[in-house]
């Protein structure tokens, strides 16, 4: 009975520990000494005790799964993995664009490349061919996306 306690300890001790070494090893190992604590209570002590100890192994891990989803994202701990602020402005925003003239740079089909305000800018269509060339207005400005209709 020792080495199955002994192997359901280390099992649930590594999968914990999986938490924080990279390499899914420990998992790995957590998981195997938690399947052969189960294949010892079976040899040793039949299939009711063995049954008990594969029930108890399969809600620990549904116990221990769910509350580790739901506390360490907030924990102490998972700060140290997390970040949670954004360094620098990602710029996608330009809303300055909006009714502004340009011409196509590429045939858009319905994507391409346009000069729009001296700024070469990927741009998409409303859904139409736009030949190389020709003037277009920027309509909308969707984040990055930039639509254009041909004037």
């Amino acid at each position: 009975m020792a080495i199955i306690i002994t192997l359901l300890i280390l099992g649930a001790l590594l999968l914990f520990l999986e938490t924080l070494l990279p390499g899914l090893v420990a998992g790995i190992i957590g998981l195997i000494c938690l399947m052969a604590a189960v294949y010892f209570g079976y040899r040793d002590f039949g299939y009711q005790t063995g049954g008990l100890i594969l029930v108890g192994v399969l809600v620990g891990l549904a116990v221990g799964t769910w509350c580790w989803l739901k506390f360490f994202p907030e924990s102490r701990m998972a700060r140290k993995f997390i970040s949670r602020g954004a360094v620098g402005e990602l710029g996608v925003e330009k809303p300055e664009l909006l009714n502004a003239t340009g011409e196509a740079l590429t045939r858009l089909r319905p994507s391409g490349v346009a000069r729009i305000n001296g700024q070469r800018l990927d741009v998409v269509t409303e859904g139409g061919m736009i030949e190389r060339g020709a003037q277009v207005k920027v309509v909308s400005v969707e984040g990055s996306r930039i639509v254009v209709r041909e004037i």
